[in-house]
């Protein structure tokens, strides 16, 4: 990947409202980015939508000046997905954080994926509940207290990148809110991408969750804990690069180049076709191994369900014509209702 960003003009998708949120937010990071991307994309303001839920990221539509629709908790993808079907013309981004999205837009969240619509859905991930003031949520760790968990959550976290897999997501990814270059990489892939993308973000909150992804995100820290993935490379990380990640059938283990007579050509190499090795990659996690960021998973070539809707309707209209609305209304049994 590029670490050096071209100058582009951000201004243009900046909108005119103030940005409200806490002083210290990691949305603030993410918006800064998103705005880099969107002017980087190359295409004007009136091809973009941004779509969101309800949140602390769902302000974000407000904060960009393309179209933007704020809909109800959870249901930004399904809004997303009419919005695409009837404009396929247009980039449809949809928002929101990690409760709206995987709790109770959970269910809309895996129909978008596995249907292959060309949203790019990203997931603001701050492991709590932020806008209602710290409760846990899907994301949170075992243990994590809270108001509504005073005593630590009993609930096993949902594992965002497993998910979006399992959803037969074409294009799956991590990144995190603070690092500008990694993160512009992976939103202009996700923008290229053609069907459903899912990048999960790790993000701050100082309020209610400060530093919960510290260990991974943490300037002293990523390099030991983070594997930045990279297609068709070895699976390395650390300091000097000098531990990797080799298989030992289907297992995963943690070995050291140079030791023990293990050299680069025993680690495994990243492919981003590779649907087993990404599942097997979004499991691993700390302490045990370091956490796995950029591009999981890509698949090229299959349709999407915009396009496969307008091949129906051109189809049928070639049969059966463009059709009547008020003809068909009026046709068959009508009933006359007086009060």
């Amino acid at each position: 990947m590029s670490l050096e960003a071209p100058v582009v003009d951000k201004k243009r998708f900046e909108s005119d409202q103030q940005v409200r949120w806490c002083p210290g937010c990691g949305d603030y990071a993410i918006l800064s980015s998103m705005l880099k991307v969107f002017a980087e994309m190359g295409v004007d303001r009136e091809k973009v939508a941004v779509v969101s839920g309800i949140g602390c990221a769902a302000r974000f539509p407000y904060y960009v000046n393309t179209y933007g629709f704020h809909t109800i908790h959870g249901r930004a993808p399904a809004i997303a997905t009419g919005l695409k079907v009837s404009r396929p013309d247009l980039h449809v981004w949809v928002v929101g954080g990690d409760g709206d999205i995987l709790s109770i837009g959970g269910n809309h969240f895996l129909h978008a994926l596995r249907r292959n619509v060309t949203l790019k859905i990203l997931c603001f991930d701050n492991r709590i509940y932020g806008l209602t003031k710290g409760q846990t949520s899907p994301t949170s760790e075992v243990g994590k207290m809270t108001k509504t968990t005073p005593m630590g959550s009993l609930d096993r976290p949902v594992n965002p990148i497993s998910l979006a897999l399992a959803a037969e997501a074409t294009f799956v990814a991590r990144t995190a809110d603070t690092w500008g270059n990694h993160f512009r990489e992976v939103m202009l892939r996700a923008a290229a991408h053609e069907g459903s993308a899912f990048v999960q973000i790790l993000q701050n909150c100082v309020v209610f969750n400060e530093d919960s992804w510290e260990s991974v995100v943490g300037r002293e820290q990523r390099e030991e804990n983070a594997l930045f993935l990279e297609h068709g490379q070895p699976l390395r990380f650390g300091r000097n690069k000098e531990k990797g990640i080799r298989l030992k059938g289907s297992e995963p283990e943690v070995v050291t180049v140079g030791e023990g007579g293990v050299t680069e050509a025993d680690l495994a190499v990243h492919d981003e076709k590779d649907e087993a090795l990404a599942y097997l990659l979004s499991r691993l996690d700390l302490p045990r191994f370091p956490m796995p960021v950029g591009i999981f998973h890509r698949i090229e070539g299959l349709v999407p369900l915009e396009t496969g809707v307008a091949r129906q309707r051109e189809e049928a209209i070639k049969k059966k014509g463009k059709g009547d609305v008020m003809k068909l209304i009026q046709s068959g049994d009508l009933w006359t209702v007086k009060g």
